[in-house]
This record gives structure tokens, C-alpha cells and sequence, in this order.
């Protein structure tokens, strides 16, 4: 019999600190679609992304606990710490978007048309989304590498800012589809081709990874993820140069915000994100490129 539980069930699952944090997850993820299905609501595009990142956080962690519990995720043809870890700070970043969506979009001060109590609801969706958000950002927490241990790649602070680097990109995507207007300027189309670039390749880093093939790789997989780090900073401190130049100077864009410009669907607002997002990627890549030459001077040393 295994001591820590049965010959089957794995008791650390439950009662160990990631455990916790799963099942804190679950009863909020839960109560949240409760409460949007039961009275809150939710509309148009906005609403539907956060009714998703709900829905499929919800079921891709009941599957991780079910399998943790039973012991069955050793079937699985996957690197599973790395897979979870990763998942974690992905559920992580889609539930901080979506409790800030959510209230933008569907809170307001005063009563909707609906009644009080719909509002009401919509603040206690707001509230469970948020914290639900500190629970998955818990286990991130508790499963990051740590000195003296040996962990997955995707447990390191390069590993989880590869995750933040591609949902990063994803947000640059949806601006670019929302009347960013980039296919007036052959220079913002070049953008469009660099966020594409490390966007894949990124993915590409990430599914190895989880999917353990890493070491089944011709070539060193640690220095590949250097050379890409290094390529796509540069990539991006063009990109970073080139996209506000082309959407904000006068001679090719609009300076200032324009006053007849719809909210959620102005050009120049999009065109502000991506600048914005732009950035904070740059300094993504940056730091992960720093923390990569710092664990291999680490290990060299150590040798």
C-alpha cells in the first residue's frame, strides 16, 4: 500500500497546499458560472470571453485534479508538471483579464434596467473572478522552482514568462483585429509579421516542453531558447520603434486620441494597445534574456 494514501488514490492531491489551491479554484471557478448563468448575465464579444476563460479553466482543472487524485495523469504521454504549471499561469493571466473585462463592460454604478439585484450579482462575479485569480496565482506560487530543486522548465521564471510573453501576444492579436488599421503602412505590417514570429515560436517552446519531447531534440534545446530569447528582443525593440511611429506621428497617423471615435471600436485605441503591449513585452523578453544568462553562469560555475 503507498503511505500516503491507498494504492490508487494519491491523498497528497488533497491535502498538500497545491491541492488546496485546486479546489479553491473549483468552488469559485463553480460559483462564478453560477452566478453569471443564474442572474447576472453577459453579452457581445466581451461577455462571451469571459463566460470562455470560466468555463474552460473550470473544466481543464476539474480533469488536472481528477487526474492528480487517481494517479492516472502517469498515462498521459506529457511532461505532467511542466503541463500544469504552465496551465496555472496561463488560467492565472485569463482570470486577471477577465475580472477586469467583466466590470468594465457590465458594471456600473447605478442600477441597469434589469433591477439592482442584477448588479449586485455582477459585483459578486466580479469579487469570485478576482480572488479565483489569487488561487491560481497561488499554485503557481507554491510549484516555481526553488533553490536546491529540481523542477521543469516551465516551473522556472523563463518557463512562466513564456506563457505571460504568449497571452501577451494574444491580446496585441485581438487589437490588431479591432480596426488597428496596420495594412496602411508596409513598416506596421512588417510588426504584424514579428508578433506573429515569436508568437509561434514561443508555442512551439512551450508544447515542446510540456510535451517532454525536448531531450529527443538534435540540438541543445537551452542554448535554441537563448538564440530566440536574444532574436526575439531585438525583433521587438523594432517593433517597439516602428509601431508608435507609424500610428502616432503626424505624417502617418493621429497624434491624439480623436473625439469622434466610438468606444471599443476606435482605431486609435487599438493602435494604443498594441504600442503599450509592445512594450511590455520588449521588457518580457529583456528580463527573460537576463535570467537565462544568469542560470547558465550559475550552472557554468557550479561545474
Amino acid at each position: 500500500m503507498d503511505p500516503q494514501g491507498g494504492h490508487y488514490l494519491n491523498r497528497a492531491a488533497v491535502l498538500s497546499g497545491v491541492g488546496a489551491a485546486r479546489m479553491c479554484q473549483l468552488l469559485l471557478g463553480c460559483t462564478t458560472m453560477a452566478l453569471v448563468a443564474h442572474s447576472a448575465g453577459f453579452s457581445a464579444t466581451y461577455g462571451t470571453y469571459c463566460m470562455f476563460v470560466w468555463c474552460f479553466c473550470f473544466a481543464v482543472t476539474l480533469v488536472v485534479f481528477t487526474l492528480d487524485v487517481t494517479r492516472l495523469h502517469g498515462c498521459m504521454p506529457i511532461s505532467w508538471d511542466n503541463f500544469t504549471v504552465a496551465f496555472a499561469m496561463l488560467a492565472t493571466l485569463m482570470y486577471v483579464t477577465a475580472s477586469i473585462v467583466y466590470p468594465v463592460y457590465f458594471l456600473r454604478s447605478e442600477c441597469p434596467s434589469e433591477g439592482c439585484e442584477v448588479r449586485n450579482y455582477r459585483i459578486a462575479v466580479t469579487v469570485c473572478s478576482s480572488v479565483c485569480s489569487f488561487a491560481y496565482g497561488a499554485e503557481v506560487f507554491i510549484t516555481r522552482a526553488k533553490p536546491g530543486h529540481v523542477v521543469g522548465y516551465m516551473a522556472t521564471v523563463s518557463g512562466l514568462l513564456k506563457v505571460v510573453q504568449a497571452f501577451i501576444a494574444c491580446i496585441i492579436f485581438g487589437a490588431l483585429a479591432n480596426d488597428s488599421e496596420y495594412n496602411r503602412h508596409i513598416p506596421t505590417q512588417y510588426c504584424v509579421v514579428v508578433y506573429s514570429l515569436c508568437f509561434a515560436v514561443t508555442v512551439v517552446v512551450v508544447a515542446l516542453t510540456v510535451s517532454g519531447r525536448t531531450s529527443s531534440l538534435r540540438f541543445p534545446f537551452d542554448r535554441f531558447v537563448v538564440i530566440y530569447t536574444f532574436m526575439a528582443m531585438l525583433l521587438y525593440l523594432s517593433a517597439a520603434v516602428v509601431w508608435p511611429v507609424f500610428s502616432f506621428d503626424k505624417k502617418y497617423g493621429t497624434p491624439g486620441r480623436p473625439e469622434d471615435c466610438p468606444r471599443g471600436k476606435c482605431p486609435w485605441d487599438s493602435k494604443l494597445v498594441i504600442a503599450v503591449f509592445t512594450c511590455a513585452n520588449l521588457v518580457l523578453y529583456f528580463t527573460d534574456l537576463v535570467y537565462s544568462q544568469r542560470i547558465r553562469f550559475v550552472s557554468h560555475s557550479a561545474a
